[in-house]
């Protein structure tokens, strides 16, 4: 009976805010973008001037932070393309957390920010994405408990949700996988590389007095 209320709780536990955010969250994020892009434009690293070493640090971390969040992705793609809406993973990164695409995600988004040599960029990006995507994954859980019941409540129960166990990684000798939705998955992890490659082109211009420096931030 226990068990019987708590799923009737996370199935029905809703409110119009979450489901707009889980249901819109790619063209928030886009929107999101665009004032953000342009604050990276306008805003010039003040460790540079303070200690390059600083600067060379929080740019090396980025870009290992944003090499993890892509090997990370891709494993995940691995393991979800084809499969999403079929059948409960629980294997790979699935059988450490429950939400693996966006933990990669969230340390890509933030070794972005670091490639901007400043501190106060990726915590602009750790806010943003605290503020939608604990919605978005309420809102998954929901759909999942309601498609696998049991299984998902039990899965729920013994991997975390969103930080990593490595105890529990668990994968098979073999894997199926879909090279055709394999590729479309694929793609999505290039944006990491194709916005440390825009920071760098932005930084390039800033020096060359193209663009203008409206802030110097740490």
């Amino acid at each position: 009976m226990q068990n019987y209320f708590r799923r009737w709780r996370l199935a029905h536990d809703d409110f119009s805010v979450r489901v707009f955010f889980a249901s819109h969250r790619i063209r928030l994020t886009q929107a999101l973008a665009l004032p953000v892009v342009l604050a990276i434009a306008l805003t010039h690293s003040a460790w540079v001037e303070r200690s390059r070493a600083v600067a060379v640090g929080l740019f090396v971390s980025g870009l290992a932070l944003t090499s993890i969040a892509i090997i990370g992705r891709l494993w995940c793609a691995i393991y979800i393309s084809g499969y999403k809406t079929r059948s409960l993973i629980a294997a790979g990164p699935y059988s450490i957390m429950r939400h693996p695409f966006y933990f990669f995600s969230l340390v890509g988004s933030v070794g972005v920010g670091l490639t901007t040599q400043t501190l106060t960029i990726p915590l602009v990006f750790l806010f943003i994405f605290a503020l939608l995507y604990p919605m978005v994954m309420r809102r998954e859980e929901q759909a999942l408990l309601s498609q696998h019941g049991d299984a998902y409540q039990d899965y729920a129960a013994r991997v975390p949700r969103f930080w990593p166990n490595l105890k529990l990684l668990a994968e098979p000798e073999r894997y199926e996988v879909f090279p055709l939705v394999l590729r479309r998955r694929l793609s999505d992890s290039l944006w990491f590389i194709l916005a440390v490659g825009l920071v760098k082109l932005l930084e390039a211009l800033r020096d060359a007095g193209v663009l203008a420096t409206l802030w110097r931030v740490y």
